[in-house]
């Protein structure tokens, strides 16, 4: 994933003009743009979102596995892309693991903000791609719905 500049959460990508570009011509071309050396093609794709409201947008999710060495290229290509520092922060490892206290790791990644459908894009990718344990995923996601404790205000008594 990637922190935006905006500080939200998102995936790589970009808006595709389908009267120039097929979509995965499309998406190659703007990934090239961020990360220089994945190509998709359709095998990778993984589902679309249409988001309603005044810019109706369609996002097509797609997702490709890596080698750890494909994915140290990406994120040194990532570092040298012309939008890094911009548009983009910088690349962001997701946790794919709980710790014993049941909220490090994946269930405090899922109490960022994400743009848009990236969090529903993420977990559907987690689990469609069997990259946590379907129980473990739902556990992730209930911690981030568990209401937290307000944090005590030692100088409100103080006068």
């Amino acid at each position: 994933m990637q922190m935006r500049f905006d500080g939200l959460l998102g995936f790589p990508g970009g808006f595709v003009d389908r009267r120039y570009w097929s979509l995965e011509d499309g998406l190659n071309r703007v990934l090239g743009l961020g990360l220089g050396c994945v190509r998709l093609t359709e095998a990778d794709y993984l589902c679309s979102h249409l988001t309603e409201g005044p810019h109706r947008v369609v996002a097509h999710f797609y997702a490709r596995q890596l080698t750890l060495e494909e994915l140290h290229t990406i994120e040194i290509s990532a570092v040298h892309s012309r939008d890094h520092g911009l548009e983009v922060m910088g690349m962001v490892r997701v946790p794919l693991y709980t710790q014993k206290d049941r909220m490090g790791g994946l269930p405090n990644f899922l109490a960022n903000s994400f743009v848009g459908t990236a969090k529903f894009q993420l977990l559907f990718a987690l689990k469609i791609l069997n990259m946590v344990p379907e129980e473990k995923l739902a556990e992730a996601v209930a911690a981030t719905q568990k209401p937290k404790k307000p944090p005590i205000d030692h100088a409100a008594g103080v006068m």
